[in-house]
């Protein structure tokens, strides 16, 4: 027989013979213990009471060691965990492991350094994944010390970190709404000059052929801005920025042309030490905040950067133009400036109307199946191009109905199957 408070607070079990078993006084003990297991795991494989969580706050971090993204966010976590733990005691985290087995499970475990569910135990697993429910990972929710009430649970715990880190604590929605409103307040009063200068610093720094020189930010404002987010050892990175480059320069050269000089580009760097800084601005003709500027995690968490490489785009006016700005310049090239949304928008129409004339249906070189041609309303949307892996966006490509190949439409190469296929170039498109 199993009695339980009415508060759910206590749970005893007792045995057919009468004897009182398991005795929990722990709030999370219907969550994370079972019939059998009233303890966690910790990093030295000692056993650690359920009922130890009892009044502190309590992230459920689910995760996995296969999955890239859940290698990287551990680490961020990791930093800032450790840094609470220091000061606030009050404080766990608890580990649910969608790992493929115990070897690989032991493995992921060993670099975290809070509790973690027994690998073993996938009932317990599998019933927290349903009641939060769990679609992707990772995934990190908060439980305050009165969990119950459903009104205090933090479910989007993993953008919370990303995005404010240790400041977000005690990850409550009190907090969350008290850090929205602070960031409604900075983006209404963003300019320039308090995105990129501080009490110690008012420039920013400029590769030249004679040595690096200072440019003070002042003489940035007014200007169209962009921010790349960027770092010598991202992969990505490397090959986006030789692109960024190229349309930089477009772009300066015509505007240099109607004598204005209204556009440029600051690099906020994500590399690890001063030489990958110094290397990586040397190929770059824009400007940099300095190597490890304390300015550098501030706008991270400004602007919510949770990959790169990323270009936020800054208005003349200092205000956010657009966070998208790499997707703009894979789609559009020195076409995008200003990076409006008016600009945006004529651009899109401009598409759609050459879309207008293009064959419905093609067989590329590239592919064994017919490629048709989709469009915004018709079975198109943003995709990654098969053949240039550029993003396309939702105006046309051509597309696999078979296997979902999609490539731009400026990247077919049109080959005759020699089975006297009839296409009419408009029926797809009008249909």
């Amino acid at each position: 027989m199993r009695a339980e408070m009415k508060d759910g607070t206590k749970v005893v079990v007792v045995n057919d013979n009468g004897n009182s078993g398991k005795v929990s006084t722990s709030k999370f003990s219907h969550l994370l213990a079972s019939q059998d297991r009233d303890f966690l795991l910790s990093p030295t494989g000692a056993q650690v009471k359920v009922s130890d969580l009892e009044g502190k706050v309590v992230g459920l971090l689910f995760a996995a060691n296969w999955y890239p993204p859940c290698r990287g966010f551990t680490q961020i976590l990791v930093g800032i965990y450790e840094e609470l733990k220091s000061s606030v005691p009050q404080f766990e985290i608890v580990y649910v492991s969608s790992d493929e087995d115990l070897d690989a499970f032991s493995s992921f475990y060993g670099n975290m350094p809070w509790l973690a569910i027994p690998f073993s135990d996938l009932e317990t697993k599998k019933a927290l994944t349903r009641k939060y429910d769990v679609e992707g990972i990772p995934c990190l929710i908060f439980l305050q010390p009165d969990y119950s009430k459903e009104d205090t649970t933090v479910r989007d715990g993993v953008e919370l970190i990303y995005r404010y880190g240790i400041q977000a604590h005690p990850f409550s929605n009190e907090r969350l709404e008290q850090l929205q409103r602070e960031d409604k307040v900075k983006l209404e009063n963003q300019t320039l000059i308090n995105l990129l200068a501080n009490h110690h610093r008012d420039y920013v720094l400029s590769h030249t052929y004679t040595g690096v020189k200072q440019v003070p930010v002042a003489s940035l404002v007014g200007k169209t801005i962009g921010l790349y987010f960027s770092a010598e050892w991202c992969v990505p990175c490397t090959k986006f920025t030789p692109k960024l480059i190229s349309v930089y320069e477009k772009i300066k050269q015509e505007l240099a042309e109607k004598g204005e000089e209204d556009f440029e580009v600051v690099l906020i760097s994500s590399d690890r030490d001063q030489a990958s800084f110094d290397s990586y601005l040397s190929s770059m003709p824009w400007l940099a905040l300095p190597f490890g500027d304390a300015e550098i995690k501030n706008l991270v968490r400004h602007f919510n950067v949770q990959g790169i490489p990323c270009l936020v785009i800054i208005g003349p006016d200092g205000k956010t133009i657009t966070v998208h700005g790499r997707s703009l310049i894979n789609l559009y090239q020195e076409n995008a400036y200003p990076f409006t949304n008016a600009k945006v928008e004529e651009l899109e129409k401009q598409l759609e109307e050459e879309a207008k004339g293009l064959p419905a249906l093609v067989y590329h070189e590239g592919h064994r199946h017919d490629l048709n041609l989709v469009s915004d309303g018709k079975g198109g949307g943003p995709f990654i191009c098969c053949v240039c892996d550029e993003q396309g966006s939702n105006w046309a490509c051509y597309q696999c109905l078979q296997c979902g190949y999609e490539v731009h439409p400026k990247c077919v190469r049109t080959v005759d199957r020699g089975d006297n296929v009839l296409v009419d170039p408009l029926v797809a498109y009008r249909n």
